[in-house]
């Protein structure tokens, strides 16, 4: 256990992760989820491919003595992906990230009870608050005109599934915490990625659109960034407590709404800045 160096690694992963929603939310109008999740996921693996060939270590890395494990996970981790894209297209992207942090707040609920960690009463209190301002930042996508736009889209419809999204990621986060106890950092990410990709890959009979050179390669550069998130994730968790990294996930809030000022014109909801903050 490294706690210091499991939280720099934390606050790596958000950084990269941001910078990945920022180019799902760019794309998010022009092309299907499926098709935005198979490239994130399959285009994930370059770096974990490369990053493993220069240790050595492929591809014994890949070997898994809990391949149950990995499915549980990747299907969680996946239903997840699917949910965060859908509300990247609905939602501001700081509003979108920001009701995603209900997930480390979950998480450090799910590793006291599942995990068996000890959490002490200031954390306990930490996310006591930070429910409060969970609900904060939903209030504003959950009155009667937010929903107009029914079952269609819209930024209620959105807000839904942003949170499911985050409940989705902090199960995930727990079987990550369960699987470093027995797997290498390349198998999970590897099997995790390899799963995504065959359920994006599936949405491909419901029709997918034709990248450009330009899309094309932001889509490249968006599956990229995931997979380095995706590591420096897992090696996070490795080094650390569920219940100390998980809250480190605020860091993104910075990024996000320095983002989304500069790239999409967007502000967040002031209740949303004032909870995210």
């Amino acid at each position: 256990m490294s706690p210091l160096l499991g939280i720099s690694l934390k606050l790596l992963s958000a950084l990269s992760f941001t910078l990945m929603s920022a180019g799902i939310k760019t794309l998010a109008s022009r092309y299907p989820t499926g098709e935005l999740v198979f490239f994130r996921s399959f285009f994930a693996l370059i770096p974990l491919i490369i990053w493993l060939a220069w240790r050595h270590e492929f591809p014994e890395a890949l070997k898994t003595s809990n391949l149950r494990g990995h499915l549980k996970r990747g299907v969680i981790g996946s239903t997840g992906m699917f949910l965060g894209f859908a509300a990247l297209h609905l939602l501001p992207l700081s509003d979108a990230v920001a009701i995603g942090y209900a997930a480390p707040l979950i998480v450090v609920v799910l590793a006291a009870l599942i995990l068996k960690e000890r959490v002490r009463i200031y954390r306990w209190t930490a996310v006591a608050v930070g429910f409060l301002g969970v609900l904060l930042m939903l209030s504003p996508h959950m009155g009667a005109q937010a929903f107009g736009h029914g079952l269609s889209g819209g930024p209620a419809i959105g807000a839904l599934l942003a949170l499911a999204g985050a409940f989705c990621s902090a199960f995930a986060s727990v079987e990550v915490r369960l699987l470093t106890h027995t797997e290498k950092t390349g198998a999970i990410v590897f099997y995790f990625m390899s799963l995504t990709s065959l359920l994006g890959l599936l949405t491909l009979a419901l029709g997918w659109t034709v990248p450009d050179l330009k899309d094309f390669i932001l889509l490249v550069t968006i599956g990229v960034l995931g997979g380095l998130g995706q590591m420096l994730l897992v090696q996070a968790y490795r080094y650390g407590d569920a219940s100390l990294i998980a809250p480190f996930e605020y860091s993104t809030m910075i990024w996000a709404t320095a983002l989304g000022w500069f790239v999409f014109g967007e502000w967040p909801v002031m209740a949303v800045l004032l909870a995210g903050c």
